[in-house]
């Protein structure tokens, strides 16, 4: 990403609404594992603070390959954190019982196939996989460019991309589906030209009301047919 990103997804990670909806999710699938995970582009290391401190259990390992970002997360979560690429992760087969990639194959510098490959790798037989993309080609904007994403997704296009890089039981669905009309207005409308991150900070009675209506959803019975992004769990064999 830019480093004018990193700056600000450091600065907001710990409290903004869109990250602590994505890290509640994020900490959701991973119910029911235990052992080691390992954060794929794990950023400035708000995940890892996180699961530090809601699942102690779990030993958390990230891997960043901005040496900057992965100082940074090392000192904010007390996590370790390896500098690497998530083309080719710096660590033997079958080392994590579980791994997540969050917002990471959508980045410009990761070879899809290669790093899913990579990530089944490092993968115990029977571990999991958890993967956020931002959904639909159609939503790509200038945030999207400012923090070097080239591809968005639907729920099917990522079961397929998780199958055919061999794994299994893979169960995508969209979240955030409750304010994606506004983030299509947002988007499509009124930053359609602008030249700033979403990323921005927010009133923080607007900041409220955006996270409560994500865990509004969040409690649903189903899941919406539709949102701005997609999560998938999977397995390796």
């Amino acid at each position: 990403m830019e480093p004018a990103e990193y700056a600000l997804m450091d600065a907001a990670e710990d409290h903004r609404w869109w990250y602590r909806a994505l890290h509640r999710r994020l900490a959701d699938a991973l119910t029911g594992v235990g052992g080691s995970v390992l954060d794929a582009g794990c950023g400035t290391g708000g995940l890892l603070g996180r699961l530090g401190v809601e699942r102690p259990d779990l030993r958390a390992v990230g891997v960043e390959w901005s040496a900057a970002a992965a100082a940074r997360a090392a000192a904010k979560s007390g996590a370790p954190v390896v500098r690497g690429s998530v083309n080719a992760l710096p660590f033997g087969d079958a080392t994590f019982d579980a791994a997540i990639a969050a917002d990471l194959l959508c980045h410009g510098a990761v070879d899809p196939p290669l790093a899913l490959a990579e990530l089944r790798r490092v993968l115990r037989p029977g571990g999991r996989l958890v993967v956020n993309m931002p959904a639909y080609t159609w939503l790509l904007s200038v945030h999207d460019r400012l923090v070097h994403n080239v591809r968005r997704c639907t729920a099917r296009q990522l079961a397929a991309m998780l199958r055919d890089a061999g794994f299994i039981r893979v169960r995508p669905g969209y979240w955030n589906g409750l304010l994606l009309p506004l983030m299509v207005a947002q988007r499509k409308l009124v930053a359609r030209h602008a030249e700033a991150s979403d990323v921005a900070p927010f009133p923080p009675w607007l900041d409220a009301i955006l996270h409560a209506m994500t865990e509004i959803e969040r409690r649903l019975p189903c899941r919406l047919p539709a949102g701005g992004s997609v999560l998938a769990t999977a397995e390796r064999p």
